[in-house]
Parts: structure tokens; C-alpha cells; sequence
């Protein structure tokens, strides 16, 4: 139960003094041992906790996403496995995994809160499970998504048949591997704001991403920002900030 939710129960006189300051929750803490859930990050920052499962256990992700639903917290765990999908299923049966995100993900109430749409383009089919872990997040953070993909510069012409659909949007997020010329390209296009998305796809010589990194930060069009290599979700809740403003 959120802070909110707490104080307006009590001013209301469905709950006692006692019982609402048993769930007020102590500085936004919710400590498991080896995890600290921070309860009122959303109220603090606008962005909710998020569950990043890369290097966690099965268990771990289970006991979290379990604390977090109980505490009325709606839930969103990143670079999962099918296996931590399942177990975070098996406690609450709603929440839905996209096993090209990586993601699970579990809102109470599904609601979209902008005033325009996020627009995720990505370069190539490759590209997809950043891409869509950018979609994901940002529909979880109440925004309306449109996603285009595989408009590389490979066939430019791809592209411009999108063009209207990412001009329209409010922020557009573009993600693209190899060289990331993408994002320039989109840039010197649009009057919105762009948030590059590097990813790790392409041969020997990309580094991992590092290639396409140093390309979108060194772009010469203008209204370019860029996250780290493979950060769909880091790229959502800078353009969910931006879309809600």
C-alpha cells in the first residue's frame, strides 16, 4: 500500500492510527537481507524500482517481485530468464513475460498518463530484444509506444516510409548496432527529441557496441542524448520523463 493510500484510509476512518502506522512505510526501505526495496521511488523521482535480474537468482527475482506485489508496487524485472519468468508467475499469474525484452512485468492498473506517444525505431531485426525491452519499459512507465523496425540505413527508403509515424511523436528512441548511423540520420529529420540506443549487434569490429557508442556521441545532428550500449531501459524512463513533462 502506497503512502497515499495509507493516510487517506486513516483520514477517512477506515483504518485505526495503530494499523496505519504499522504499513507506513520506514524512509521508503523495505529490507529482505539481501535486497533493499526502495518503496517510494516513483513519489521521489517519478520513476518506479525496477527489478534488474542479470546476476540474481531464481529465488532472489521470486522473493522480490513477491514483496514488491504485496506492498501494492507494480512490477517490472528486466534481463530475465524464462525459468525466473515462471517462478514470478507462479505468484502472480497476471504478470506478463516477453521473452524478446527479457522482461516480466505486472500493472495494477493499466493506464497511459502522457500527452503524446513514445516512438521506438530500430535499425534491424537484431536490434529487436533492446528495442522491445525500450518498448516494454516505457508502456509500464504509462506511456502509449509505437515501434517500427528494421528501417536501417542498409535501405534508407525503409525509413521514410515511417517517417510520419516518428515525426509525430513526442520523444523517439532509436536503436541500432553496426556503425548506429541510424540515430543521426533520424536526428537530422525530426524537431523532437532523439535518445540513441547503441546495441552490442555487428562484427568483430563494432567492439561489442562500442563502435556504434562513439558514433551516436559524436553525431553532428543536433537533439541527440545517448545511453549505454544495450540500455533499452535506461532510454524509456529518460523518454518517459520528457513525454510526461
Amino acid at each position: 500500500m502506497m503512502l497515499e493510500e495509507i493516510l487517506e484510509k486513516y483520514k477517512n476512518g477506515e483504518i485505526e492510527l495503530s494499523e496505519a502506522l504499522e504499513q507506513f512505510p520506514g524512509k521508503g526501505i523495505e529490507e529482505m537481507g539481501f535486497a533493499t526495496i526502495d518503496t517510494d521511488r516513483r513519489h521521489r523521482t517519478g520513476l518506479p524500482e525496477v527489478i534488474y535480474a542479470s546476476g540474481k537468482t531464481v529465488e532472489q527475482v521470486k522473493q522480490i517481485a513477491e514483496r514488491m506485489f504485496n506492498k501494492g508496487i507494480d512490477v517490472l524485472a528486466t534481463r530475465v530468464t524464462a525459468e525466473m519468468a515462471e517462478a514470478v508467475q507462479s505468484i502472480i499469474p497476471e504478470a506478463e513475460y516477453n521473452p524478446i525484452a527479457k522482461t516480466i512485468c505486472y500493472r495494477k492498473i493499466e493506464t497511459e498518463n502522457s500527452k503524446g506517444y513514445i516512438a521506438v525505431v530500430a535499425a534491424g531485426t537484431s536490434d529487436m530484444p533492446v528495442a522491445e525491452e525500450a518498448a516494454v519499459t516505457a508502456r509500464f512507465l504509462g506511456n502509449k509506444v509505437e515501434t517500427t523496425y528494421d528501417v536501417g540505413v542498409a535501405g534508407i527508403h525503409r525509413l521514410f516510409n515511417k517517417l510520419e509515424l516518428i515525426r509525430n511523436a513526442r520523444v523517439i528512441i532509436v536503436v541500432a548496432g553496426m556503425e548506429g548511423a541510424l540515430g543521426s540520420v533520424i536526428g537530422g529529420l525530426v524537431s523532437k527529441p532523439v535518445i540513441g540506443v547503441p546495441t552490442s549487434v555487428g562484427y568483430g569490429a563494432n567492439f561489442q557496441g562500442l563502435s556504434a557508442l562513439l558514433s551516436m556521441l559524436n553525431s553532428c545532428a543536433s537533439g541527440i542524448s545517448v545511453v549505454n550500449i544495450d540500455n533499452g531501459f535506461g532510454a524509456a524512463c529518460q523518454a518517459s520523463l520528457i513525454n510526461q513533462l
